[in-house]
């Protein structure tokens, strides 16, 4: 009945879970006292002004950045604590989508979805081969895009190129940073809806820093506003009525009055 028990809890726990985290680089203090859930099959927005540690506390639960204090849970197991055949193996239920897609140029777009696919698993080549192209065709991509270079892609291909290699591994977690920075409004709002669509059709986890008002009325189910070297997480619509400075200007300046109005006109989610 024990073993039962603790599977259910792993099912039900938080997809992330962080408490007390302390980011720390020389005297400057990023986070102090952080704490968050994200919750299993939910888009949560990351959003915070200038020098709030957006980026970082992303690199922070994905372990490129190691934290002054704190605990940090992924799927149930303490990042901190693991081996390193732990560590690898959780890895590969995550996937990253960096800005720009950071993708090696000196690689095809096939080529950059097979990386994660030879570093994780022992399939053979014509497998690994015919993954790398689904991927590219899961992601919006026409065919011949699989043999480009990055440099000979759009900034919203190479996007979604990114997005086709963090899908690599059928990871149950994505982490985008900033994904429609630099695109135009029509190919933004396309990129939010492959989001929720892949979303909807993986049961994905999708934790995604941005500044992107659009997006977030579009596709979040609930927004982490880091201020004050902590973070309040909550539904826009909560936060909205959240008497604080940096909050009420950012979601009730011009661009948040627009986003917002464009978001009822059509309907709302």
């Amino acid at each position: 009945m024990q073993g039962n028990g603790a599977d259910h809890d792993a099912d039900t726990a938080p997809a992330v879970r962080i408490r007390g985290l302390r980011t720390q680089f020389g005297r400057q203090v990023i986070h102090d006292g952080l704490d968050l859930d994200v919750r299993r099959g939910e888009v949560l927005g990351v959003v915070g002004g200038s020098g709030t540690g957006k980026s970082v506390l992303l690199k922070e639960i994905v372990g490129l950045i190691r934290p002054a204090a704190g605990s940090i849970q992924v799927f149930g197991r303490e990042t901190a604590r693991m081996s390193d055949v732990e560590r690898r193996a959780l890895q590969g239920q995550w996937g990253v989508l960096f800005q720009d897609g950071a993708l090696f140029s000196s690689m095809t777009v096939a080529e950059n979805v097979i990386v994660p696919l030879r570093e994780y698993t022992n399939l053979p080549d014509p497998i690994i081969a015919e993954i790398a192209r689904i991927k590219v065709g899961m992601v919006g991509l026409p065919p011949e895009a699989a043999d480009k270079k990055p440099s000979q892609l759009s900034g919203g291909m190479r996007k979604r190129a990114g997005l086709a290699r963090a899908l690599a591994l059928d990871p149950a977690l994505i982490f985008l940073d900033e994904p429609t920075a630099g695109l135009d409004p029509i190919g933004a709002a396309a990129f939010d809806q492959l989001i929720l669509d892949l979303k909807a059709s993986l049961q994905l986890t999708v934790f995604m820093v941005t500044h992107d008002l659009d997006s977030l009325e579009a596709i979040c189910d609930r927004v982490a506003v880091l201020v004050e070297k902590r973070v309040l997480v909550d539904r826009i619509d909560a936060l909205r009525r959240v008497d604080h400075p940096w909050i009420r200007d950012y979601f009730h300046g011009p661009r948040g009055r627009a986003a917002q109005a464009a978001h009822l006109g059509d309907g709302g989610r």
